[in-house]
């Protein structure tokens, strides 16, 4: 984890411009666990937007209300959001019809939540402890890619 966790850290405070940073942070954060997808997003007051993710096709709703689906949740507790199977939660916003299983962890700048990794397994039951704690860590690596952080 160390390895990674310096890697996005230097993203997070490269030069380079910030959609192409943000991209590589959610190919890095994929690649290293091998998870189906990863998104990264801004939370505005009003609305979560997404600024890169993993593959060629965009997320099913690269924009929506604050208050909408597990990201929604993720940020109106200021907690990270595990759901091992998303079919059987009513917050979930389909992304893809393969994912069976979502984790979003917020990002903060002080206590206030300005971002979220949004990660998608296309397996039920699939996020461990181990992945929990390794994107808790990613969370932190990364706060510095988002404005006034």
């Amino acid at each position: 984890m160390k390895d990674i966790r310096n890697r996005l850290t230097a993203l997070a405070e490269s030069k380079a411009d910030r959609p192409s940073r943000a991209r590589e942070a959610a190919e890095c954060i994929r690649a290293a666990r091998n998870f189906h997808w990863v998104g990264l997003y801004d939370v505005t007051p009003s609305r979560i937007v997404a600024i890169a993710w993993t593959g060629p096709v965009p997320p099913a709703f690269p924009v929506f209300p604050r208050t909408r689906g597990l990201n929604g949740a993720a940020v109106a507790a200021n907690a990270p959001v595990v759901v091992q199977d998303v079919r059987s939660d009513p917050r979930y916003l389909t992304t893809f019809g393969a994912t069976r299983a979502e984790a979003v962890f917020p990002v903060r700048s002080g206590s206030a939540v300005v971002g979220t990794i949004d990660v998608e397994s296309d397996r039920a039951n699939s996020f461990t402890r181990e992945d929990e704690r390794f994107l808790e860590e990613c969370s932190e690596a990364l706060a510095r890619l988002w404005p006034g952080s």
